[in-house]
């Protein structure tokens, strides 16, 4: 019998989790086949590598030597897949992803036609949510990966990267007093009507976090509204109900008709990074490995 990755990865996931069951969900494998793989490679070394108990599994000496080369053996398979995939042109296969809302509405639909003509078998299936919404899907195992708009709260068993910048801006109407303003000091905002994102949105998070920076309390603004998405938080502001604070990305068509106006606020600036997340006991499959290496080393710009 010869030594095999897959075997490592599954040593390596429970001893991350501490349970075979707990393994067996992260790798959508049932338990017996767990547990037959691992019995397997301690066959394999001649050793026990973990002490069974009712509760928890821990790690033997043979064990604890064995993790360090199996997390090595993990970074350097996701590391092969990420420079392989840049040459993967007649990859074939599914592609399922998550996507919050600012991503999913108007950030990715410019792009998967370049890569669609780039790779042209693979399929897309996108799934649109709010960022808590994704990172409790990947976390319960319904999505593999999601691209989300905001840092994500820590979680041990999550792994997040960069692959897209982005930046929010002040929208208002074209009949607004500071339609025609080129500065618009922060405090500024507390003066007018504001419409804000649903809890739960990268953009809301993302927006408070910088306001709390800047010294701003978001409940020291005149809050008329709060809306489910980007889409409808742009038509409240188009009809003058109030100002927002949205992504660039979201309103170049209204800005380019002039039926909103987008401005900078003095003092802060809404930089942020759109996010991929995915659980670390996750080897991605290669089709989201390229889509991800493809938002990373391309040139978007002509596109978004």
């Amino acid at each position: 019998m010869a030594l095999n990755f897959h075997q490592l990865h599954i040593f390596h996931t429970v001893a991350e989790k501490g349970s075979f069951s707990y393994a067996a969900q992260a790798l959508h494998m049932t338990q017996p086949a767990v547990t037959m793989q691992v019995q397997s490679l301690e066959d394999y070394f001649g050793t026990k590598l973990f002490v069974r108990s009712t509760k928890r599994v821990e790690l033997t000496e043979a064990g604890r030597t064995l993790l360090p080369f199996a997390s090595r053996s993990i970074e350097l398979m996701r590391e092969t897949d990420i420079r392989m995939s840049k040459f993967t042109h007649m990859l074939e296969g599914r592609l399922h992803l998550g996507a919050s809302l600012t991503v999913g509405e108007y950030v990715l639909p410019r792009l998967l036609g370049p890569f669609g003509q780039e790779y042209p078998n693979i399929s897309v299936s996108m799934k649109v949510i709010n960022t808590k919404q994704i990172l409790e899907e990947v976390l319960s195992h319904q999505l593999t990966f999601g691209l989300v708009e905001a840092e994500v709260d820590h979680h041990p068993d999550v792994h997040t990267e960069a692959v897209l910048n982005d930046e929010l801006k002040l929208i208002v109407p074209r009949s607004h007093p500071l339609a025609e303003r080129e500065r618009i000091r922060m405090e500024e905002l507390a003066k007018y009507p504001f419409i804000l994102r649903e809890q739960g949105s990268g953009t809301r998070k993302v927006m408070e976090e910088e306001l709390a920076r800047a010294g701003c309390d978001v409940s020291a603004l005149n809050i008329v509204m709060e809306l489910g998405s980007t889409g409808a938080v742009k038509s409240a502001v188009e009809a003058g109900l109030g100002i927002s604070i949205v992504s660039q990305s979201s309103v170049k068509h209204e800005a380019a008709l002039g039926v909103l106006r987008v401005k900078n606020v003095e003092g802060v600036s809404f930089a942020r990074s759109f996010r991929a997340i995915y659980l670390n006991s996750t080897l991605l499959p290669i089709s989201a490995v390229t889509f991800m290496t493809f938002l990373r080393e391309r040139d978007l710009s002509q596109w978004l």
